[in-house]
């Protein structure tokens, strides 16, 4: 109740107890006339009127009070909703942002593997280096592995098919830093099958494009042997003359010297 209601509400009591005060007076001394006795109920009655509005006042204060509190109690649940809608949204972005990050993990992790597998593709077409017979040279991985697959078959004795697989990498590489080894080993797998004049082509052919190479001097022995097997031993002692003369410090003109000591 507001302070204006309770005020209204003292004034009608006041009011009352005086107009009460008054007819009782008045009955028990009989001094008022009959016009006085008028104005005082008129005024009594304009003064109950006033106490009635101050009343209905009063109450419809105290309604719009329970107005306003209904209103400011919805505007509170409204506000409650408000606030938990934000909350939710809240907890909805953290759960997006945390599967956002786990994807671009996952976009990271793929990218990763797509890099390192695109490597590895990449180094198998990457020259390798590669020490052969003493050098050192660079060489794509499908020499090595055509290079390698032959020799093996020529390290089994199998001399026919390792003809056929060195003629092949001859042919396809011909300027492969395994090519002067290739030759020379043609040579003896040639040799090896009988087939001699082909042979004694591919060693000289080797001597031909790789002087300097390591097996040179080898090769220049393996011809002589060729010769020899062809009964030109003429020839045989010419090839190692040149041979010591050539490659005077190497291995294999000691070798030859031995041999030309009893072809002599």
């Amino acid at each position: 109740m507001t302070m204006r209601a309770m005020s209204s509400l003292a004034i009608f009591r006041c009011v009352w107890v005086c107009a009460v005060s008054a007819l009782l007076g008045t009955a028990h001394a009989s001094l008022f006339e009959d016009d006085e006795a008028r104005r005082a109920i008129l005024d009594l009655r304009q003064r109950v009127e006033q106490s009635n509005a101050a009343i209905k006042e009063s109450n419809a204060a105290i309604k719009g009070l329970g107005d306003e509190n209904g209103q400011l109690r919805r505007a509170l649940l409204d506000l409650q909703g408000q606030i938990e809608g934000l909350k939710a949204e809240l907890s909805r972005g953290r759960g997006a942002q945390e599967q956002l990050a786990r994807d671009l993990s996952e976009v990271q992790m793929r990218q990763k593997d797509v890099v390192t597998g695109m490597d590895e593709r990449l180094r198998r077409f990457e020259p390798v280096k590669v020490t052969l017979d003493g050098q050192d040279f660079l060489a794509e991985p499908s020499e090595k592995r055509d290079y390698e697959a032959a020799m093996e078959i020529f390290r089994k004795g199998e001399f026919a098919a390792a003809q056929s697989a060195l003629g092949q990498f001859v042919q396809r590489y011909r300027k492969s830093g395994y090519t002067p080894s290739a030759m020379f080993w043609l040579g003896n797998a040639q040799y090896a099958v009988k087939d001699y004049k082909e042979s004694m082509a591919n060693f000289q052919q080797m001597l031909k494009t790789a002087p300097t190479h390591p097996r040179a001097p080898e090769a220049m022995l393996a011809i002589s042997n060729v010769q020899i097997e062809l009964k030109d031993l003429k020839g045989a002692r010419k090839t190692m003359d040149e041979l010591i003369k050539a490659y005077p410090a190497s291995d294999t003109a000691a070798t030859a010297r031995e041999r030309l000591t009893r072809l002599r």
